[in-house]
């Protein structure tokens, strides 16, 4: 039974609590507008709540104001490059203008907050207008108690990126812990986190000093709330409302009931894309299992279902997955996960990938869009990181963290394989030991020398950006050496949905014929990345999913004032 309730009727109707739709949601409130934003779960955040949190926006104040030199049009020149096709629908120039702005906006009106993140390489450095520095902003650390009741609306991090039973860390603080006895600064910076987190756990389930992704959607959700937005928790997309061709509302179900809910300026569509949605998955990636979602579990390709029955096109079918290389967690309690390989194991020296055959692949320090790249084009499905044991002590594996000594939980929760030597570790893998053994004799004799003739790992800056600073002389390689070894397999993982709804430059969702549907937007993964499954650099989703974001609510306040 659908029931229908005049007095839920908004300006605007926001489907779904990302970073996307919380600020789209945020920005049309401070704008004047009436606006109820709708969340399928009872916590907001979605797959940023999970994620680094960082935002790439070209030009942004922080790095201009920190004198980093960069630049939109630098930054325009790199786009041009790295997409190689020209910007017909004008939202690579739109992200690039508005980028800024929407950072200026939000941190002039609200809580959100941000930083320079410094020195943070576009992922292809070679490409002309590429950057090394200015182009990612971090969320400044959040004070989770701020939010009182709401503390437990926030999807915590993955757990395995928490330490000491719900303690966040971001990678300076991992930095810290892992040398707090090798000096003073890091043993005070450890000792700090430790004392405010056993008094936190005292009234909280988990830390409350939230970093990179749940510190971006903390601060959006305090703003919200002191924003008067109207928030509906459990409350899932069943389909648009349509009168004349154009949207007035959406059907949702709440509490086992569906009803309608109308929306005067618009309805923006921002459900986090593709996600587990199987109908979807198989459409846009028939190798079917061998591809692993990232997205958070309520994710289910609501909003692309809405909009193509609403008429919307669905684009960027040619590249429609960003992509980070994923392990499986096989936790103490039963449950699995998956764990991202960011930036912690691959790129320090003494670890090489290898495909079915045991032969590298790749360069392992290429960023984790272009790893899983390499992956896929070599047929290396799972690739296998393999390592020595003392490698794992030094600097982690997956989600084993530096200071391991003992590998046999691991082992026995099918995480890790250990062998004495390579011979046994290849018969374990099933992999030809003589190419095995030979890979890894190719690679150390070049290691020793600091090189990499196959596939120039440490030959860029970001590659080096996120090596061992202490190796010398090159901070990406160095032998793979003696026993024992080990070994992890890792899988292509979808961290975002590059394909989505076909949008404009205001984020109006077109038609089959490029037409725009009125009352209707999308942002986020719903809509079809600008990159068109390209990935720059660091935030290549938040960035441009936030000021699409920033444009529909100006757009939709616009038309009111417009229309009043």
């Amino acid at each position: 039974m659908t029931l229908d309730i005049p007095e839920t009727e908004a300006d605007l109707l926001v489907i779904g609590a990302g970073a996307a739709g919380m600020t789209a949601a945020l920005v049309a409130a401070l704008e004047g507008l009436r606006v109820v934003l709708c969340e399928a779960t009872q916590q907001v955040g979605g797959t940023t709540a999970t994620s680094a949190g960082t935002l790439w926006i070209p030009g942004n104040p922080h790095g201009v104001a920190a004198g980093h030199g960069d630049t939109v049009d630098a930054a325009r020149t790199y786009l041009d490059a790295l997409i190689g096709e020209p910007d017909h629908d004008g939202r690579r120039e739109a992200f690039l203008g508005s980028g800024p702005a929407m950072l200026r906006y939000l941190e002039a009106r609200t809580a959100v907050k941000f930083a320079s993140a410094g020195m943070h390489p576009d992922y292809l450095p070679h490409q002309p207008g590429a950057a090394v520095t200015g182009r990612a902003v971090s969320p400044l650390p959040f004070d989770g108690r701020l939010l009182g009741a709401d503390f437990g609306r926030v999807r915590p991090p993955l757990a395995e990126f928490m330490v000491l039973g719900g303690m966040m860390v971001g990678k300076a603080d991992i930095a810290a812990l892992v040398g707090r006895y090798r000096s003073w600064r890091a043993f005070v910076h450890s000792a700090r986190l430790v004392l405010r987190h056993v008094r936190e756990r005292i009234r909280h389930p988990r830390g409350a000093r939230w970093v990179m992704g749940n510190a971006l959607v903390g601060r959006l959700l305090h703003s919200l709330r002191a924003a008067g937005v109207e928030l509906h928790f459990g409350t899932r997309l069943r389909g648009l409302e349509m009168e004349g061709g154009r949207v007035v509302g959406a059907r949702v179900e709440a509490h086992g009931q569906t009803r309608v809910m109308r929306a005067r300026r618009g309805v923006v569509l921002a459900t986090g894309g593709v996600g587990h949605d199987a109908a979807l998955r198989h459409l846009l990636a028939p190798q079917g299992p061998t591809m692993l979602a990232l997205a958070a579990e309520a994710v289910r390709g609501d909003g692309l279902g809405a909009g193509r029955a609403a008429g919307a096109a669905l684009t960027c079918l040619e590249r429609p997955f960003l992509w980070q290389p994923v392990s499986v967690v096989h936790r103490k309690d039963g449950s699995t996960g998956l764990f991202p390989h960011l930036f912690l194991d691959r790129a320090k020296p003494g670890l090489i990938a290898v495909d079915g055959q045991g032969r590298r692949f790749v360069d392992e320090a290429a960023s984790y869009h272009h790893f899983v790249e390499g992956m896929v084009r070599a047929g290396a499905v799972p690739a296998q990181l393999v390592c020595s044991t003392a490698f794992i002590q030094r600097h982690g594996l997956g989600a084993i963290a530096p200071g391991t000594r003992d590998l046999r939980p691991w082992v026995a929760r099918r995480a890790l394989v250990v062998a004495p030597t390579l011979d046994a570790l290849a018969q374990a893998l099933g992999l030809p030991a003589a190419t095995l053994a030979d890979t890894v004799q190719r690679h150390d004799h070049w290691a020793r020398l600091g090189e990499d003739p196959d596939f120039h790992k440490g030959a860029s800056v970001f590659d080096r950006f996120n090596g061992d600073p202490a190796h010398a002389p090159n901070p990406c390689v160095g032998p793979v050496g003696p026993g024992p070894y080990a070994a992890m397999a890792v899988w292509p993982g979808d961290s975002a949905s590059s394909a989505g709804l076909a949008t404009d430059a205001q984020g109006c969702v077109l038609d089959t014929h490029a037409r725009p549907i009125g009352g209707l937007y999308a942002c986020g993964n719903d809509a079809a990345s600008p990159m068109r499954g390209h990935y720059p650099g660091p935030g290549t989703t938040l960035g441009p999913g936030m000021a699409q974001a920033y444009r529909i609510a100006l757009h939709a306040s616009a038309a009111r004032r417009g229309s009043s």
